[in-house]
């Protein structure tokens, strides 16, 4: 706790006077461009990955980066459709990352029965489960978690499209949707390209998920 309170100390000495400004105006009301939907890891950090100052990203966390499909309720509903109809954001991104603990769960579930609410949670990501022990059984280790953390993103994106907020958007032509998968131990990022189904290193394409996904045997990143 003590480094969190030094840490706040530093941060009002040395990083909001510059940005005072920048603050200032945030305090009057808030217009991102983008949802970053992802994992609650705390490996990752939306804002350092992306280099964006305070204000550009509408930030939602939780364990696996998950998307309950309209009609299960629960706050990750109500966070997207504010940030899709209330704040009118134009692009969302579900990005995924290596060595997920989630999706590690979701493929050796004995590991959660100790854990019964996080288990429960991850039963939103049975789809992935069914896709990974019908379509990559000859996968293991590694090779196999990776493909489970990909998977997963396609069907959150699957998932994303069924609320209503969100379809209405996308049908208006005005809504963009993203795919990404962030490998911690590169600093890689690598965004879903519908044209080879496969995810590409961002530098090399960035399009976004307008046509429905088509799920596929991955080259694995």
């Amino acid at each position: 706790m003590q480094k969190l309170i030094k840490g706040i100390h530093q941060f009002q000495r040395e990083s909001f006077v510059p940005l005072q400004g920048l603050f200032e105006q945030l305090a009057k009301g808030q217009s991102p461009d983008t949802l970053f939907i992802t994992c609650s890891d705390s490996r990752i950090d939306p804002t350092l990955l992306t280099r964006t100052p305070p204000g550009d990203l509408f930030i939602l966390r939780n364990a696996g980066n998950i998307v309950p499909p309209h009609g299960a309720g629960g706050g990750e509903a109500a966070t997207i459709e504010f940030a899709v109809a209330g704040l009118g954001v134009k692009d969302i991104i579900i990005c995924g990352h290596s060595h997920c603990g989630a999706m590690k769960g979701i493929l050796d579930p004995d590991q959660l029965v100790e854990m019964p609410a996080v288990a429960a949670w991850l039963s939103n990501a049975d789809s992935t489960r069914r896709i990974m022990k019908e379509n990559y059984s000859e996968l293991e280790g590694d090779r196999l978690l990776s493909a489970t953390v990909e998977e997963n993103v396609l069907v959150q994106l699957e998932n994303l499209r069924t609320l209503p907020s969100v379809a209405a958007r996308l049908a208006k032509g005005d809504l963009h949707l993203h795919g990404w998968v962030y490998k911690i131990e590169t600093g890689q990022v690598f965004a879903y390209d519908v044209v080879s189904s496969q995810f590409l290193k961002l530098t090399d394409c960035d399009p976004p998920v307008e046509p429905a996904v088509q799920h596929r045997k991955t080259n694995l990143i």
